[in-house]
């Protein structure tokens, strides 16, 4: 009695089956009422202990986004450095779409959250893990509203912290690009790069215990 009806199931798989690490967007505004519903459905993601320690901040600001941008290119060179082989591979990959796309918002965790040790005793990065929860339900919002969301984790979080003013304890996690797309990619886009492959299913679970 509680299971929705089949066409509603066909579109929730179908929703993350196709939602793609966007890096390509077309410059078109975002409508606000639409920017407020993505951030409605990150706002019900489940958190632990009910502590909701996401915190987004809209780049509205052309320079402050430019600012952010020349951050993610800085990690990107130092990230190149450390892959030795795959070097001029990786930085032949367009990693971010800052630049180009409709908002740019910033998903990070909370101040004070020591406060909250309810789920978090033993395991303090469930704050973390909370945060991903929402940018994900925002991630497949969009998907299926027909934008684009892109990821972005290159870059130093005390600077980006640091930039954006904000208080000790706080801890900026992604930037977020946000727009209309041209396309979705057919495949996550690092598969269609041939950087790495989707791991069979079947190697990732296990029963009982761990399995090598």
């Amino acid at each position: 009695m509680h299971r929705y009806p089949d066409q509603d199931i066909a579109a929730i798989y179908r929703v993350i089956e196709q939602r793609r690490d966007m890096r390509h967007f077309l410059p078109d505004p975002v409508d606000p009422a639409l920017l407020r519903r993505l951030l409605e459905a990150a706002h019900h993601a489940p958190s632990v202990g009910y502590m909701q320690p996401w915190r987004f901040i809209r780049i509205a600001n052309r320079r402050l986004r430019e600012e952010i941008g020349k951050l993610v290119d800085a990690e990107r060179l130092r990230t190149a450095d450390q892959l030795g082989e795959r070097q001029a591979e990786f930085l032949r990959l367009k990693v971010e779409g800052i630049r180009d796309c409709g908002e740019v918002l910033v998903a990070a965790l909370m101040d004070g959250r020591e406060r909250h040790v309810f789920g978090r005793r033993t395991l303090p990065e469930m704050d973390l893990a909370s945060v991903a929860c929402a940018i994900q339900n925002l991630w497949l919002a969009a998907r299926a509203e027909g934008l684009g969301m892109g990821w972005v984790s290159l870059f130093d979080p005390a600077a980006l912290s640091a930039l954006l003013g904000m208080p000790e304890g706080a801890k900026p996690i992604a930037v977020l690009c946000l727009g209309h797309v041209a396309e979705f990619y057919a495949q996550p886009m690092l598969e269609q790069e041939k950087w790495a492959s989707r791991q069979p299913l079947e190697q990732l679970v296990f029963e009982d215990r761990w399995c090598d």
